[in-house]
């Protein structure tokens, strides 16, 4: 049975924002049209398993260092068994066999998918010495899944406001007729994608959105929309309560919001490239039907966020890591295909992201909590086939390691943000404002991760 705080709590899912801009024409493809993805790896993905030394001096350092470890995986992190890739940025590396998908489109000619190594929260960049006698200003909360989720996302612990998918969403608000899809998320962790001006509007997996009430309320007191729309009408407009007002106006901006989303997304094109029906392949297909009817729902510029969990591997990692490895290596190749059947490879750039990385040095069968970690990077303006960034080696006590193989990292999340950033069209004074800490930092540190389209 539904009751008032289920209304209360799906009325504010909806946006708020007017939807006057809206345009329902027939979906024609966009030359201006740009999207950025985030793919949250929640629970601190391990990097190390992902990007796996394959030169044989350098995997038998890696092997011995995480000999207990490996036992586990039963052969499938033994170097023959290892997914080579051939790069001359950083050669010398591979991806298990759970990403052969992401093997493939890494390898290919004219790649659309890159890896960035070592990437990870800084307030300005730091060596080993000077993280061991604190002489450099460092992240709130180190190791904290929710305070580094929040770093990660808002350059601040867990309470921040904004983020700086937000912040990116508001200073290119103005290339969209209606910004109540703006910025999507169907992956929880609102605050990314909240900015000083913009509001995360929520789908669920399957695409439908979190306010469906019309359809709640026929099924379950059979009583008439109309009637109801009437109602909040005429409390937005009569009420003497000024709260009274603003939460019928809510209501009806979010049923509003609501059929306009079903409706483009009902009109969205066919498609032939299948999913997987894990979580994130869901969530993917539903952000790639939004893309195909970007101008029915009046977007140029769109932001959304995805994720999936489980990557907490304290123990049990071999018998759980690579399950999830391969649910993503298949969702992110079934979204980058499906995105080439719509004509937006090279329009829309996806990227990855978590917690932390995890320790080089094992605990038994799991890993536990660490720094930096290597991301990819997917699209068709991507300068993809190469690995940015420095690898450390696989040895405890590199002049990265921060304690148990900890990686400081070498890029930080600002240089990360700033490369999609300026693809997707920011200006350097927007920049500044979205990142605050990326003053202490290179901002062109990776320029050629992403054409200039």
């Amino acid at each position: 049975m539904i009751n008032r705080r289920d209304i209360l709590k799906l009325s504010l899912a909806g946006s708020l924002a007017p939807l006057s801009g809206i345009n329902l024409r027939a979906q024609t493809l966009d030359d201006d049209y740009k999207a950025l993805v985030c793919v949250f790896l929640f629970g601190g993905m391990d990097c190390h398993d992902v990007l796996i030394p394959h030169d044989p001096s350098t995997y038998r350092d890696f092997a011995s260092t995480r000999e207990e470890l490996l036992t586990g995986y039963q052969g499938t992190r033994e170097r023959s068994s290892l997914l080579p890739l051939t790069t001359s940025s950083v050669p010398g590396y591979a991806f298990p066999p759970e990403l052969s998908g992401l093997q493939s489109m890494f390898n290919q000619t004219a790649s659309p998918l890159a890896v960035v190594a070592n990437v990870g929260p800084l307030v300005e960049p730091a060596t080993l010495a000077q993280v061991r006698d604190r002489s450099v200003k460092l992240p709130p909360r180190l190791f904290s899944h929710n305070d580094q989720q929040s770093v990660w996302q808002a350059s601040q612990p867990e309470g921040a406001q904004y983020g700086w998918g937000g912040l990116f969403a508001d200073a290119l608000a103005g290339r969209n007729s209606n910004n109540t899809f703006t910025t999507i998320t169907g992956g929880g962790a609102d605050v990314f994608l909240t900015g000083r001006a913009t509001t995360p509007y929520q789908v669920s997996l399957d695409g439908r959105t979190a306010l469906e009430l019309k359809e709640i309320i026929n099924d379950e007191a059979n009583l008439s929309m109309q009637l109801f729309d009437e109602m909040l009408a005429g409390q937005t407009t009569q009420s003497d309560h000024i709260l009274i007002r603003d939460l019928a106006s809510t209501f009806r901006s979010g049923f509003s919001a609501n059929a306009a989303f079903m409706s483009a997304i009902r009109n969205a094109p066919g498609a032939t490239t299948p999913f997987p029906q894990t979580q994130l392949g869901r969530q993917l297909e539903m952000v790639s039907r939004a893309i195909s009817v970007n101008s029915q729902l009046g977007a140029s510029r769109q932001i959304f966020l995805v994720g999936m969990g489980g990557f907490d591997t304290h123990s049990g990692q071999a018998g759980w890591l690579p399950s999830l490895l391969q649910a993503m290596n298949d969702a992110l190749v079934a979204f980058h295909n499906r995105l080439a059947e719509f004509g937006y490879a090279d329009k829309v750039t996806l990227f990855t992201a978590s917690d932390f990385g995890r320790t080089l040095a094992v605990n038994g069968d799991g890993t536990d909590h660490g720094w930096g970690g290597h991301h990819f990077v997917m699209g068709g303006a991507v300068n993809g086939g190469a690995i940015f960034g420095d690898v450390p080696p696989p040895l405890l006590g590199n002049e990265q390691d921060a304690g148990q193989g900890r990686l400081i990292p070498t890029i930080s999340v600002e240089e990360y943000a700033a490369s999609l950033g300026r693809w997707f069209g920011l200006s350097a004074e927007d920049l500044r404002i979205a990142l605050p800490n990326l003053a202490n930092f290179d901002d062109t540190a990776l320029s050629s991760l992403i054409k200039e389209l």
